[in-house]
């Protein structure tokens, strides 16, 4: 990880968002929990295309946790059906408009005619770059670092890595998240200021903002304010200012 100076960073290159609030907006209007899960699915993309101008490369939402099963089968198969209808609807615009998707999380739970949407759409968009979207699906932070660390188990008893060469360093690599950088700013909407399992190694050094907004309601120009005040941060990874 290469460590910034205590100077205020321009802008994040790469935003983590916990899209908390929709089931909440939805009831607040006497609607079902799923009506506030579609109305989310539309804001996203708003806020994917404001990325661009903001020049945040990286953008990674939360949109199904390893806990989420816990839901009631209604909802759960509600948001299955749900991304099934996001990847077939916008897979058109989201490789016209430079968008490269990739998916992290465990997909051995999920449905095979989700997964293979779900590669099909990483190939659709494999050769783009103005736009790296990463979508967490049946997704936990000790989840991936467990998944991670059997992995690394693996190659240690087969003789490809040495225990004594394992560091801080050797983990992320094993990660769902190997190719990307770690996230500058995490943003959870909704009012709550908890973590909820999402990236937490990934976010050792991330700056957090905890909105009062519900996902659904959390426009552009809000997206765009707190990304602005990014810029206003000093970053000092620990070090104590010269």
């Amino acid at each position: 990880m290469s460590m910034a100076t205590e100077e205020p960073q321009k802008g994040p290159r790469h935003v983590a968002i916990i899209m908390d609030g929709n089931g909440r907006w939805a009831q607040a209007k006497g609607r079902p929990r799923l009506f506030g899960h579609h109305a989310g699915a539309r804001r996203v993309k708003e806020i994917v295309r404001a990325c661009k101008p903001l020049e945040v490369k990286y953008l990674t939402i939360f949109a199904f946790s390893t806990e989420n099963w816990k839901r009631t089968q209604s909802e759960v198969s509600g948001l299955m059906s749900l991304f099934r209808q996001y990847i077939r609807k916008e897979t058109r615009s989201l490789k016209a408009e430079g968008v490269r998707v990739r998916f992290i999380g465990d997909r051995v739970q999920l449905d095979k005619s989700l997964v293979k949407l779900m590669n099909d759409l990483e190939e659709a968009t494999a050769e783009n770059d103005l736009v790296h979207l990463t979508i967490a699906i049946n997704y936990g932070g000790r989840d991936e670092v467990a998944r991670a660390t059997k992995r690394l188990a693996k190659d240690v008893a087969a003789g490809k890595l040495s225990a004594d060469d394992v560091d801080e360093e050797t983990l992320p690599k094993y990660l769902d998240t190997r190719v990307l950088p770690d996230p500058d700013l995490v943003i959870r909407t909704s009012g709550e200021a908890r973590i909820s399992n999402f990236l937490l190694w990934q976010s050792a050094y991330a700056e957090y903002e905890f909105i009062n907004t519900l996902w659904p309601d959390f426009s552009e120009d809000e997206f765009k304010k707190v990304v602005g005040s990014f810029g206003q941060r000093k970053r000092r990874f620990g070090a104590v200012p010269a």
